[in-house]
């Protein structure tokens, strides 16, 4: 099954249902941070939301690459990519167990044992 998708009418309604805010003011807070988030990363800054995450842009340069049909080598020209990297906070939040956490995340790997008694001889 999909993993369900976080819209802002989602975001809306979890902020009128937290906060207290009419459904109006609730969505309209919301549009204010992500504009407020998305302004700052165009202006180059770094966007860090403590206990989530950070956010920045990054230039890449100018590289040859290959298309994979025809393996002709092309030129991809200089562009800013968006870069997310999570809190400890939040990467420990998303590996904790299923039962924890309250979702149905997959049972952590279990790590291997180190092998017991001697070996030969």
């Amino acid at each position: 099954m999909p993993a369900k998708t976080i819209t802002r009418a989602d975001l809306s309604e979890a902020v009128y249902q937290e906060v207290g805010l009419s459904r109006n003011e609730s969505a309209a807070l919301v549009e204010t941070v992500l504009n407020e988030i998305a302004d700052a990363l165009v202006r180059g800054e770094m966007v860090k939301i403590s206990s989530f995450g950070s956010f920045w842009v990054r230039q890449k340069g100018q590289r040859i690459g290959r298309n994979p049909k025809t393996g002709d080598e092309v030129p991809i020209l200089p562009r800013r990519v968006l870069v997310f990297r999570p809190s400890h906070v939040l990467k420990d939040r998303v590996n904790e167990p299923a039962a924890e956490a309250g979702g149905t995340a997959a049972p952590p790997t279990p790590s291997p044992t180190p092998s017991s008694g001697g070996g030969v001889g």
